[in-house]
């Protein structure tokens, strides 16, 4: 009864969570899950249709659609993490220190900083960055990272003011615990679930961003598999094969939607915890 109740009650959590670990699970399960190779071309079988041998069709080399799907799953979901890890490593203790800090050195250098890379809008950011650092992965998870890192920095730094009036900061002050271990041991903990929350929804941008790198050859380079390639490559056969926007674009959307709706979620059960 009471797992009954919470299904109804977050359907976005439970919806989201699925659908993440669904795409969670494929992308690390592709070579197993895919029917064939990604890049196994075959000259019999360009441009056909959904079938029972291909269902989502094959491309212009005969590739099938469905494997270089599940397989741009993967570099996806590889690019986006190494963007989040980015953007979350370097934000989360930023936002603590200025937050816990505060002064001159919050005010006048840290955010400051931070406005400064703000005032850029994300993806712009992502692909100017991008197109410095040259094409590849690596180089898209930085680029992707570092415009995530005012997001997270500002989060950290609001949880950091709404904890540091607390009896247990105060607590672990008297007791003699250093101002690291105080941030980090003590605070990082009681703050995790806004960040938590923001990871999700920075997850969705990241998705989005690292598609458009790839289609404009800015991300991982071919033959690789990947969402945005797909789509830049599949340009030209618009009105002679659809089926080549359609299904990784509905993959682009599916996963965004679910990343989104399971940060929805949380934040609902958090707010429903606190009230």
């Amino acid at each position: 009864m009471p797992t009954r109740r919470f299904r109804f009650s977050n359907p976005s959590l439970v919806t989201g969570g699925a659908l993440v670990l669904l795409i969670l699970v494929v992308a690390a399960m592709a070579p197993y899950v895919a029917p064939y190779g990604p890049n196994q071309v075959d000259y019999n079988a360009v441009l056909q249709g959904p079938s029972m041998h291909h269902w989502f069709g094959t491309d212009q080399l005969g590739r099938d659609q469905l494997s270089r799907i599940v397989f741009g799953a993967r570099t996806s979901m590889e690019v986006s993490v190494g963007a989040l890890v980015v953007g979350a490593g370097l934000g989360v203790p930023v936002g603590l220190i200025a937050g816990y800090y505060r002064g001159f050195l919050d005010t006048w250098v840290i955010m400051r900083i931070v406005d400064a890379i703000q005032a850029f809008p994300f993806l712009i950011l992502a692909l100017v960055l991008a197109a410095m650092l040259g094409p590849g992965s690596r180089n898209a998870m930085i680029a992707i990272g570092v415009g995530l890192v005012p997001t997270f920095a500002r989060t950290a730094r609001a949880q950091m003011l709404q904890e540091l009036g607390k009896d247990y900061v105060d607590a672990a002050r008297v007791v003699g615990c250093s101002d690291l271990r105080i941030i980090f041991r003590h605070i990082l903990p009681n703050a995790l679930t806004p960040i938590i929350v923001q990871a999700t929804l920075a997850m969705a941008s990241s998705i989005v961003a690292e598609a458009s790198l790839e289609y404009l050859g800015l991300g991982v380079q071919p033959p690789t598999a990947s969402w945005g390639s797909m789509l830049q490559s599949a340009q030209g056969y618009l009105q002679l094969a659809p089926w080549l926007v359609v299904f990784p674009g509905l993959a682009l959307v599916l996963s965004v939607v679910s990343f989104n709706l399971l940060g929805d979620g949380i934040q609902r059960w958090f707010n429903r915890k606190l009230s």
